[in-house]
């Protein structure tokens, strides 16, 4: 029997994915890629925008239309959301939501002897977190390891809480474990991703936090670099800062999510800081690491955003300088507090986000040409026409002349030029 997996929207979802993967293998089944025919379909579905639904829903479809006679299911955030909307849709045979996802193989092959499985349960009375060993094949050179679900921030903008229920963290020896168990598979480089990564912990009675999760992982002999996805600006305490700045694997670069440049409109958004607090935890993070890199993501035209408003966020942009933006314009989202307000004209928003994300990237321009001349270490991920590819620890892009032998390799290289929107660097050092 063949399986064949599909992951739409974040990491989390590609590492699930990922897990279903591994568990269907080691129950006898042969993976295949998801453009071959197959018996069974499992496509991890999005629910953060209305364009992720419907990508889902094509997936979905197009899946049933390859192998007529297969086993179509649907995971993910979508699938609990909107279970009664995805069980009417002829092309799908399951729908199994964010929870009792451990028992994946069962209900599928449940399904094949005819016996089907309500696999929906109300994700908000969850409490535990559900373990799901991943292969770690998510990239070539780099793993990502889940260390929590769930969130409880409730921004006013956003389905998560209610796809993926309250914070349930993993345990810490669990997580060490699995990155001892990738290390020695090959990988180097282990991100740490999660739903509401800054919130793990909050859940335990041993009063766990994401620095002890941090600590553990560093400690791991084979374990080079290790990698934060999101975080929520708060989490950058003092404290915090000093660990990341004390801690040589841990990678300079923060995707700190900021949605908006304006306090005002981050109040509408329930995000709990302010653009003058978010601004400040920049320059400390900068001061204690001036090499690392910021990225973000930004909303365009939340709802009742003013003109000014917009102007603010140009104007924090402008200040922030990040490395990378991810600009959306807003998407409303049923059943959110933002769905009830008044909206800003469609195309308003395009328009917006459209400005914001040129501006960002003449900023991203200038703060990559303050890199050239300068030394980092890349981890090379792939090597074709001569030329290697890779990340260094602030999430810069980096090219060099080299071979295959380089790929999963740490170098010390120098920067030399930005050319045609990529920078290039001579290799100093093997390590």
């Amino acid at each position: 029997m063949k399986a064949a997996f599909y992951a739409l929207g974040c990491k989390v979802n590609q590492y699930e994915a990922d897990c279903y993967a591994k568990m269907f293998a080691d129950k006898g089944w042969e993976i295949v890629p998801f453009d071959c025919e197959s018996d069974v379909y499992v496509i991890n579905t999005c629910a953060i925008t209305n364009i992720g639904e419907r990508k889902s829903r094509q997936i979905l479809r197009r899946a049933k239309k390859q192998s007529p006679s297969s086993i179509v299911v649907a995971t993910g955030c979508y699938a609990q959301t909107k279970a009664d909307e995805l069980k009417k849709i002829d092309e799908i045979d399951i729908v199994l939501g964010t929870a009792n996802r451990s028992q994946i193989v069962q209900i599928v092959e449940a399904k094949i002897e005819g016996r089907d499985i309500d696999a929906i349960t109300d994700i908000m009375k969850e409490r535990m977190y559900e373990e799901l060993e991943c292969a770690g094949k998510t990239e070539r050179t780099r793993a990502y390891i889940k260390i929590q679900d769930g969130c409880d921030n409730f921004c006013s903008y956003c389905i998560v809480p209610y796809a993926r229920g309250p914070v349930r963290s993993r345990k810490l020896e669990n997580i060490v474990s699995e990155a001892q168990r990738l290390c020695e598979n090959g990988f180097c480089e282990i991100v740490l991703t999660g739903i509401s990564v800054a919130s793990y912990g909050k859940d335990l009675k041993n009063n766990h936090t994401l620095s002890d999760v941090i600590k553990a992982v560093c400690r791991v002999e084979k374990v080079k670099r290790v990698r934060l996805s999101s975080i929520d600006p708060r989490a950058f305490s003092d404290e915090f800062i000093e660990l990341l700045a004390s801690e040589e694997k841990i990678c300079r670069h923060f995707h700190i999510s900021l949605q908006s440049g304006s306090t005002s409109v981050l109040k509408r958004m329930n995000r709990k800081y302010t653009a003058q607090q978010y601004i400040e935890k920049l320059e400390k993070i900068r001061k204690a690491m001036p090499d690392c890199g910021i990225t973000t993501d930004i909303i365009c035209g939340f709802p009742e955003e003013s003109e000014q408003e917009f102007a603010q966020t140009m104007e924090f942009a402008a200040k922030a300088r990040f490395l990378k933006v991810h600009v959306f314009p807003y998407s409303e989202r049923s059943g959110t507090v933002a769905a009830l307000m008044t909206q800003v004209p469609k195309k308003e928003r395009e328009e917006r986000a459209a400005k914001l994300a040129s501006f960002c990237e003449s900023i991203a321009t200038e703060v990559e040409n303050s890199f050239v001349g300068t030394e980092t270490r890349v981890l090379f991920e792939q090597c074709d026409d001569g030329f290697c590819e890779g990340l260094a620890p602030n999430y810069l892009r980096i090219f060099a002349a080299g071979s295959k032998e380089l790929c999963g390799k740490i170098c010390n290289v120098e920067i030399t030029q930005r050319k045609n929107g990529r920078l290039y660097a001579r290799i100093v050092e093997v390590l």
